[in-house]
């Protein structure tokens, strides 16, 4: 019999009921490249399945692992073949024109292996990490690297938490979102430093006369 999923968790057990694996792997696969939807909670939900013996935990963490993995990769493909004329184009619709634009590109450009690495576990970044991976340019070898570790961390501490959670899970999973949105809430603030102190360097460079310095 399959587990009663509690609270955000319950509706997706009509998918795993249904597809199962295959589920799994599109939604993770979808949520790793500039999809929002619930990859990361139906990963959860599918091993807390594993958990009460409906799937298989090796099963679970092998299609997740993979859908991760293709995800990112795909969003980092779009991001080098037309991301920056879509920032150009439509960059200001979305937060990020041009010249705040530039700041994500070289924090991207100095930092982009371990943010790929740890963008999973925050949500937005883990939709858009790899296209804006690919957009700044980051070499392939640099990028597949820690898209594959960032993938195996991420699907590995998820399954394990849905995996030995089990009945428990509404209530472990509502306490690590809470704390996944004051890191959210922190890295968003540390990014508005990072941008506020680029534009008055570049402000205070052009009343000088001189060049801008790099961040």
């Amino acid at each position: 019999m399959a587990p009663e999923l509690p609270g955000v968790l319950a509706g997706l057990a009509p998918l795993l009921e249904h597809y199962g694996y295959a589920a799994v792997f599109l939604l993770v696969l979808l949520d790793n490249c500039l999809v929002p939807v619930p990859g990361q909670t139906v990963l959860v939900a599918a091993a807390v399945y594993a958990g009460a013996g409906r799937l298989s935990l090796a099963g679970v963490i092998s299609v997740a692992l993979l859908g991760a993995v293709i995800g990112a990769a795909l969003g980092c493909l779009i991001g080098r073949t037309g991301g920056r004329a879509f920032i150009h184009r439509f960059g200001r619709y979305i937060l990020l024109p041009p010249d705040r634009f530039a700041s994500v590109e070289d924090f991207y450009a100095r930092n982009g292996g371990r943010a790929v690495l740890f963008s999973r576990f925050i949500d937005g970044l883990r939709q858009t990490s790899g296209a804006l991976a690919g957009i700044s340019g980051m070499p392939w070898r640099r990028f597949a690297v820690n898209n594959v570790l960032g993938a195996a961390l991420w699907v590995g501490v998820w399954a394990g938490i849905g995996y030995s959670a089990g009945s428990h899970i509404g209530l472990v999973y509502t306490q690590v979102v809470r704390y996944q949105l004051y890191l959210l809430i922190l890295l968003a603030v540390v990014i508005a430093i990072v941008v506020a102190r680029h534009l008055l360097r570049r402000r205070r460079a052009s009343a000088e006369g001189g060049t801008p310095e790099k961040l």
